[in-house]
């Protein structure tokens, strides 16, 4: 009984870092497009010119 706790236990905060860890990703993927359009935004504003 005292192994399945620990497993469960186990098992509960790998999920809980796995889902901070797409969190974080997901952010991070976010800003990086953000970063593109603004940069996209900028050339084609410049070819307007």
């Amino acid at each position: 009984m005292r192994k399945i706790l620990i497993l469960a236990a186990a098992a509960a905060t790998l999920a809980i870092a796995g889902c901070n860890t797409f969190s974080g990703v997901g952010k991070d993927v976010q800003a990086a497009g953000s970063a593109v359009s603004k940069t996209a935004e900028e050339a084609k504003d410049g070819i307007k010119k």
